[in-house]
């Protein structure tokens, strides 16, 4: 029930926002030989990327990697080309972003067909610059990392990000309040972009805390939580803390634990709750406008074989450090990195075939962005 009521507020608020903005009185509304206001001339914008990559595993196996994107060996891959436009006119916006390739179709896994080339697409209304509502697909909140190359500092994903939320599609409201800002809405299950058949289909609660304690020091509190088509209960919760030291020295900080419960076989009583959780540290060094060094360490729990884990004999946990350097020419980056992934378990397999608890790898990504 609180749910239902939940959905129809949101969505009467949308409603009459809309309506109220739409239906001015006679005296209001300008004639066809009146000027559009000078905020209310549309105007758009359009950017996009493309990248490659190339990856060699020490172990010459593409099986050593666990994470979203980079699934190959000793082979030069194509990564995404994504065109971004963002159309706005007054109080409303809208954004298609289209990707294609295989990073795209990684992204919108559950999709099929022309589908799958959309990374996000929805409307914004805001009636008044301390609110906006959203209708449509997004990005996920949670998390450090971002589905675009150019927008992170290591080419290759970490574990969170591969294991949490991609997107959501429902109806979300945004509030300011000077420092603070709240997010609230309602999704379809995550990364759904078409909702399972009825039934499976359970809305999904997600949620937003942010505050600028400074102007170069940020925190988002992330959450989202719901039934998945499984028959599961889900939540996650996630921290993200950003600092900029100084122009040549910043810090990132992600933290995020997802909890579950299954249900019984053949019942309908759940078990008892399991968990995975992540932390990873990104410390950025610039010491010139054109290089940069980004080195990120993450622990990655799977205690109760959720994930990574999920076919071995028992759960554990990886350590994954990865270094990459940014070479900057104007809109074009080149990213050489070493990455080497440290396992509680022997989960990777070395090239006669043995398993292993330590693996690495080389990589090299070329990115540009307009």
């Amino acid at each position: 029930m609180l749910r239902k009521i939940s959905i129809s507020l949101m969505a009467t608020a949308f409603v009459m926002t809309g309506y109220a903005q739409t239906e001015a009185s006679p005296e209001q509304k300008p004639t066809t030989s009146e000027a559009a206001p000078e905020d209310d001339k549309p105007t758009t914008t359009i950017s996009g990327s493309a990248d490659t990559y190339y990856r060699y595993d020490f172990y010459k196996t593409k099986s050593n990697n666990f994470t979203s994107f980079t699934n190959s060996h000793n082979s030069i891959e194509l990564g995404m080309a994504s065109v971004k436009i963002d159309h706005k006119r007054g109080k409303v916006n809208m954004v298609a972003d289209l990707g294609f390739g295989k990073r795209a179709q990684e992204f919108a896994y559950n999709d099929e067909g022309v589908v799958s080339a959309i990374k996000q697409l929805y409307v914004s209304y805001a009636p008044a610059e301390w609110i906006k509502f959203t209708a449509g697909s997004w990005a996920t909140h949670l998390g450090y990392e971002l589905v675009d190359p150019q927008l992170n500092r290591n080419y290759s994903m970490s574990y969170m990000f591969t294991n949490g939320p991609f997107t959501h599609t429902g109806l979300k409201a945004d509030f300011t309040a000077g420092k603070h800002g709240f997010m609230l809405g309602v999704a379809n299950p995550t990364d759904y972009r078409t909702a399972p058949e009825e039934g499976l289909n359970k809305k999904h609660f997600i949620g937003q805390y942010s505050i600028a304690f400074t102007e170069n020091t940020k925190a988002y509190v992330n959450f989202v939580a719901g039934k998945a088509p499984d028959s599961s209960k889900a939540n996650q919760i996630d921290l993200v803390l950003t600092t900029k030291i100084s122009d040549k020295f910043s810090l990132g900080y992600n933290g995020t634990v997802a909890n579950y419960k299954f249900k019984q076989a053949n019942g309908n009583k759940y078990l008892a709750s399991q968990n995975w959780w992540g932390s990873a540290l990104y410390v950025n060094v610039d010491p010139v406008s054109w290089f940069g060094l980004t080195l990120r360490g993450e622990y990655f729990s799977d205690k109760d074989m959720i994930k990574v884990y999920s076919s071995e004999p028992k759960g554990g946990s990886i350590f994954a450090t990865t270094l990459s350097a940014n070479f900057k020419v104007n809109s074009f980056i080149i990213i050489p990195e070493f990455r080497v992934d440290n396992a509680s378990e022997n989960i990777f397999t070395d090239t006669n075939g043995s398993k292993k608890s330590t693996a690495g790898n080389f990589l090299l990504a070329a990115v540009y962005s307009f």
